[in-house]
């Protein structure tokens, strides 16, 4: 039996999709079945005068809807079964790896003698309540206080009872969602955006709708459109540098965001987990749009790893689904954790830590400026990451597997994009996540990578 192949005479610009679309339709009608082994990129493309770089964006992109799997060293094969969405970072460090997939802060010595020296005052100081309660409203009411000052720093001025301590931001951004994006409705968001989201989408039953952005982030004309033809309930937003592209949305779009939620009457999510890291920035989009706007921020990015507290600001119509949705899924945050957290923000420790993040990202922004000053990347002077959009005859997939075979660890850039539209292939490089040296080293890999031709790896099984 012949493989059913694309008909060239089908194939329309941008031609990398249009191939896709064939493969995807043929997956769905069943002619590919599961475990086929697809062509490889050279025979493809000799077949269909395409180019290879053509056939390889096009394997890219199934590989991003999830209909097929591209292994290293044996070819791509049609995945009609649904596999877990693999994060873009690497779980766990492998051997001698220079990792530089996963986004933390920059982290010395200092750091682990700061919670060492935490911890040694907790064993002093531990309330009864934090060791001996099930109640949140027994535990937290001087912890949402504190909360309240750490807010003011990010720019808002909740009262306490709209606060509610998390464990960290992944537990607030899944709250929220839970508490305003109803099963079957849709959430806009930045076409590039936050990773969690697509998992989270499936596993919450909600729609992700990815929205245009440009260099101030998503375009409000265009979530204006989305609420008039889709039932949108709320839109996602990431606007202070800590989205994939590490771009700063200024004070006008951030209003004009807001009035554009407050035409259609739908929620705001604000995800600000660098808080007062970034200077010099415009108010949140929480402070244009109090009354619906669920915002949230947390320590782990900006002090350390192990704080894992966030805080959640829910307006008051929200209120009641945000306690109730963070009962059944969290019930409430580590009390021990948040006793460190609110010491830290009482006595300055952790203000101080965010300035020492500061110093220590510069560092790291003058090194990628020394070694990858030549290429077209985004960043941000108070980004823990930058994002590289790669030369046109370079795919993801590609690309990060060279970077790993010569010791390197990146993320592709296809783990954010929640959107069909055409993909321009980039990568994310985490510059927090090792020591300076290794950095450089892990930037050399790419600079020369990015210089060199782009060849098909090799390899003997």
């Amino acid at each position: 039996m012949t493989m059913w192949r694309p008909d060239p005479s089908l194939i329309r610009r941008p031609a990398y999709l249009s191939l896709a679309d064939q493969v995807a339709r043929a997956i769905h009608d069943g002619r590919l079945q599961n475990g086929v082994r697809l062509p490889p990129h050279r025979k493809l493309a000799y077949e269909l005068g395409l180019s290879v770089q053509t056939v390889s964006r096009a394997y890219e992109e199934l590989i991003r809807r999830g209909l097929i799997s591209g292994e290293i060293g044996r070819g791509s094969f049609v995945q009609t079964i649904k596999r877990e969405v693999e994060p873009p970072y690497l779980p766990e460090r492998l051997g001698e790896l220079i990792d530089l997939s996963i986004l933390k802060p920059v982290c010395e010595p200092m750091h682990l003698e700061r919670m060492k020296q935490a911890f040694a005052w907790l064993a002093e100081n531990l309330p009864a309540s934090a060791a001996l309660s099930f109640r949140p409203n027994v535990v937290f009411p001087r912890h949402r206080a504190i909360a309240v000052e750490w807010l003011k720093a990010c720019g808002l001025s909740p009262s306490p009872q709209n606060v509610s301590v998390t464990n960290g931001a992944t537990a607030a951004m899944t709250v929220a969602l839970m508490s305003v994006a109803p099963p079957g409705s849709a959430v806009a968001t930045e076409a590039i955006g936050h990773h969690t989201l697509i998992p989270l989408a499936t596993y919450l039953g909600f729609n992700l709708a990815g929205l245009p952005i440009d260099d101030q982030g998503i375009l409000p004309e265009a979530l204006d459109e989305a609420c008039r033809t889709t039932d949108i309930r709320a839109v996602f937003v990431q606007p202070s540098v800590i989205n994939p592209t590490a771009t700063l949305m200024n004070s006008v779009r951030r209003s004009e965001l807001a009035e554009v939620a407050r035409r259609h009457d739908i929620a705001i999510i604000e995800g600000d987990v660098l808080g007062p890291l970034v200077e010099d920035r415009a108010p949140p989009i929480a402070h244009f749009a109090p009354e619906r706007t669920l915002y949230y921020t947390s320590f782990t990015k900006i002090t350390v790893p192990g704080l894992r507290i966030g805080y959640l600001v829910a307006p008051d119509r929200y209120a009641a689904a945000v306690a109730n949705r963070h009962l059944v899924s969290n019930w409430m945050a580590t009390p021990a954790i948040a006793e460190i957290a609110s010491k830290w923000v009482g006595d300055g420790t952790a203000m101080e830590l965010v300035r020492w993040q500061r110093g220590a990202l510069k560092r790291r922004q003058e090194i990628v400026a020394e070694v990858l000053g030549g290429a077209n990347f985004l960043t941000h002077p108070h980004a823990l990451h930058l994002w590289l959009p790669l030369p046109d005859n370079r795919t993801e997939e590609g690309f990060v597997a060279q970077a790993r075979l010569q010791g390197v660890a990146i993320a592709p850039g296809a783990s954010f994009r929640t959107s069909d539209a055409p993909w321009e292939p980039a990568v994310r490089i985490s510059l927090g996540s090792t020591t300076e040296d290794e950095l450089r080293s892990g930037l050399g890999v790419i600079a020369k990578l990015l210089l060199g031709d782009p060849e098909h790896l090799l390899l003997a099984i």
